[in-house]
């Protein structure tokens, strides 16, 4: 737990105040110069759960209205759903090629205007269907701002239930591939019949790792053969007893990160970025999980980024000039 003496130092050295604020939850943020969370709040008040202005407002007062009211001249600045057409405000999106810049000159007050919410992005290319973004361009920033080396040229995958695989050049977001791997894990586990044989492992550690493995090297191996296909094998080899129902479910999910890394792979190598950084932006545990992916996959070894949403946050405010930038030492 933060401290009151700690909050106060944290309040007293902000130089902005961020939400992120997604479908299922709000993350908090009093945003330092160096673009770090000194202090982080979280609520499962998302976007998704919230209609109307008035109770937008209510539950951004709720996050942080303490703060607001403590330091009234802070900017506060937000992205994700919020700014969606179900969101406080529908801020239309920025058009890829996008940098920074095109993304605070997209910005938009909320009705009550103490807040900016950010745009997302759009990849409308001819001949193919338009592929959107609403938060992961902040975290995109935001892995730019710490990582300077990712800016000329990078790969920048990040994971998630709709995960997204971006092309950086010269700072800018060219274009950008969404994989749904993580919801149709979840619609697959719970609606389909391929969960009816899966259980929890018995060992109580929640992973099977040799399976997840398995499900890697089979998309990578037999992926010729068809997503649809390979995953009705999470319900045979367990009808026939080959696979335990303790191990099936980690089975199917590295059968389909295993098909994402397939497309994505081949995806970055085909533009000429697979000499480039690649980098995972994530929490931890779904970045571990991509990174052995990636490892049994090809050998890659990729950067991994944690919580890169206030260093953008920070990064986006600057643009817009709401928040000055630093002098350089």
């Amino acid at each position: 737990m933060v401290s009151t003496a700690d909050n106060a130092a944290a309040l007293a050295a902000a130089r902005l105040i961020g939400i992120d604020w997604g479908s299922t939850g709000l993350r908090a943020f009093l945003v330092g110069a160096d673009g770090l969370a000194l202090v982080e709040r979280a609520t499962a008040q998302g976007a998704s759960t919230v209609s109307g202005a008035d109770a937008y407002a209510a539950v951004l007062d709720e996050a942080a209205g303490d703060w607001m009211r403590a330091r009234p001249e802070l900017p506060v600045l937000a992205c994700g759903m919020v700014g969606s057409q179900y969101g406080w405000v529908d801020v239309p999106y920025a058009a890829c090629p996008a940098d920074a810049h095109a993304l605070a000159a997209g910005m938009r007050s909320t009705p009550d205007g103490k807040a900016r919410i950010i745009p997302g992005l759009l990849k409308d290319e001819g001949g193919l269907p338009p592929d959107l973004m609403r938060g992961e361009e902040t975290q995109i920033v935001g892995a730019l701002q710490l990582r300077p080396e990712l800016r000329e040229q990078a790969c920048i995958v990040l994971p998630g239930t709709h995960s997204k695989w971006a092309q950086v050049r010269g700072g800018r977001v060219e274009r950008f591939a969404t994989h749904m791997t993580g919801e149709l894990y979840a619609v697959l586990r719970q609606h389909s019949v391929l969960g009816r044989l899966m259980q929890d492992a018995k060992d109580g550690s929640g992973s099977d790792e040799a399976a997840f493995c398995e499900g890697v090297e089979m998309a990578r191996d037999a992926g010729h053969l068809g997503m649809s296909h390979q995953i009705f094998s999470a319900r045979s080899l367990g009808v026939t007893g080959r696979m335990p129902a303790g191990a099936l479910a980690d089975y199917l999910s590295g059968l389909l990160i295993g098909h994402e890394l397939r497309a994505g792979l081949e995806w970055r190598a085909d533009a000429n970025l697979d000499h480039a950084p690649l980098a995972l932006v994530g929490s931890p545990a779904l970045c571990a999980r991509y990174q052995l992916a990636l490892r049994r996959y090809s050998g890659v070894q990729a950067l991994v980024l944690d919580n890169t949403a206030p260093a953008g946050l920070l990064c986006l405010a600057q643009a817009a000039g709401v928040v000055a930038k630093e002098n350089a030492a």
